[in-house]
């Protein structure tokens, strides 16, 4: 069942529309377009499948629902959280909040027990209000603890844009350097595996760039599956682009989530944050492209190579529920932006 009560055909069957299907078997540049072409085709099919006439604002807007004003980003690896975080400074001094982020770990613990999960919620249930807080972990249901839900919101990516970024990352020497400052005695790695390169990774059905399918990896070493900070940190979230996981990470954002925005289309995302979390995002286009645009240099990868189409198309195969999972938050961010009927851009 997908989160609109629907079965899905096909596993590449994408949410609502027929045109996502045929969407991934499309050249890339055509796949790639502006946010604006989106969001015109959203439209359009909207308006020819009736849809139109029922969007509401109010029923896209889990805000309402939240208990509490604090904002809880659980934000996913390379999806351009490091600039958002610093939005979220400079909107925390105009907007009267204040913001928080979890502390850099010697290993990054995203699934966490029961007990830890409600450590978190309690924790941060008790900040001040109004508050931002920002951490790499899985959705964390904090009514499941009795306590008030809080406003989540996160960002998505491109799934293989997201694991090419990633795998670059790791290997930047300044990456290196911020590690072993923190956390002396790491070792350092082996040249050889800084040395390889995405492509040959592919190509040469290295472990690290073969995506199996139903795959359980855990640790920081396993960024792919970008559906598990959404799916949460049940077991069934663990398989690598598996059914379970894609349907129970839709169904997080439907229920939950206030906005979840789309790093490709920085514009409607902003605007969507501003309109339907309006306490803390007010002035959020402005203070970006104004402000926070003229820094973009932040965590930005100079020894990132291009990858060829041709690889990009191989990986994606593996890749099937994960891209699907974007174009559903693609899809709702568009919905959410025409029901508030803000101006285009």
């Amino acid at each position: 069942m997908t989160a609109t009560g629907q079965t899905n055909p096909t596993p590449q069957a994408a949410f609502g529309t027929g045109a996502n299907q045929q969407h991934q078997h499309l050249p890339a540049a055509q796949r790639h377009q502006s946010g604006e072409s989106n969001l015109h085709h959203t439209y359009n099919y909207l308006k020819s499948t009736g849809q139109m006439q029922t969007l509401s604002a109010h029923d896209l807007n889990n805000t309402r629902r939240a208990q509490v004003p604090i904002i809880f980003f659980n934000r996913v690896p390379k999806v351009g959280s490091q600039t958002f975080m610093e939005l979220l400074r400079r909107l925390a001094i105009r907007n009267d909040y204040t913001f928080h982020r979890d502390v850099v770990q010697r290993l990054e613990v995203i699934r966490l027990s029961p007990d830890r999960q409600q450590e978190l919620a309690e924790m941060v249930s008790d900040l001040p209000v109004p508050s931002v807080y920002v951490k790499h972990v899985c959705y964390t249901n904090f009514t499941r603890f009795g306590l008030p839900m809080p406003i989540y919101v996160n960002m998505v990516r491109d799934p293989v844009e997201r694991i090419i970024s990633w795998y670059y990352y790791v290997r930047a020497p300044w990456y290196f350097v911020e590690r072993k400052q923190a956390f002396p005695d790491l070792p350092l790695p082996d040249p050889r595996w800084l040395k390889k390169d995405f492509e040959t990774c592919v190509l040469q059905g290295d472990p690290e760039c073969t995506y199996a399918q139903g795959a359980i990896h855990e640790g920081i070493g396993d960024h792919r599956r970008q559906t598990l900070f959404f799916c949460g940190h049940d077991d069934q979230c663990l398989p690598f682009n598996s059914p379970g996981a894609l349907e129970r990470a839709k169904y997080a954002v439907e229920s939950q989530y206030a906005v979840v925005g789309v790093l490709e289309d920085l514009n409607t995302t902003l605007s969507v944050l501003e309109k339907y979390v309006p306490k803390f995002f007010s002035g959020a286009p402005s203070v970006y492209f104004n402000e926070v645009n003229l820094l973009q240099k932040i965590n930005k990868n100079n020894f990132k190579p291009p990858v060829s189409e041709e690889i990009k198309e191989l990986v994606r195969r593996n890749f099937t529920r994960e891209i699907e999972f974007y174009q559903f938050c693609k899809q709702r961010l568009y919905k959410q932006y025409l029901a508030a009927q803000l101006p285009h851009h």
